[in-house]
């Protein structure tokens, strides 16, 4: 079960994220948080481990190259995309060269586009834990075997708004 991690300054744009990642059929049961803050975020990354961040770029508190490389030196294996609406491209070479970012993607985002980058994103978790030595945690490799046994057992079923559906 894969944990996202998505952090922008506009609760609107993170309701529109997390409904478009809840959307798509291919990240069904991923674990999905999100912060306004990115302080508060970091603090959250602390404390729990996470697969994959999406931050924007352009937030009051702290700009998200600068939250991406705090990400960096706290999670290194947690991979880190940007969101933006900035076509800067010296905004997008210091994501790269400076926080290591794995994708940038530009708002608006096509649906597609978007699901397809934190698929892969999810793919190089897995190679980044992999070349540190890392195993899934106890939980990760309860998931995986329930799934395994059970298929869907995991996948949570959600109206359009994000509410679960008993």
């Amino acid at each position: 079960m894969s944990r996202i991690l998505l952090v922008d300054d506009e609760p609107n744009m993170l309701s529109a994220l997390q409904r478009a990642l809840r959307q798509s059929k291919a990240l069904a049961g991923a674990q999905i948080e999100t912060f306004t803050n990115p302080f508060d975020a970091l603090n959250r990354i602390c404390v729990c481990e996470f697969d994959l961040v999406v931050s924007d770029f352009m937030m009051p508190e702290m700009t998200g190259g600068d939250f991406l490389q705090a990400l960096k030196d706290v999670a290194p294996t947690t991979v880190r995309i940007m969101l933006t609406a900035s076509t800067d491209f010296k905004t997008a070479m210091t994501a790269i060269n400076e926080a290591h970012v794995f994708r940038f993607i530009s708002k608006p985002w096509q649906q597609s586009e978007l699901e397809q980058n934190i698929l892969q994103g999810l793919e190089e978790r897995q190679r980044l834990l992999a070349e540190a030595g890392k195993t899934p945690s106890a939980a990760d490799q309860e998931a995986q075997r329930l799934e395994e046994e059970e298929p869907g057992l995991l996948h949570v079923k959600r109206t359009d708004d994000g509410s679960i559906i008993l």
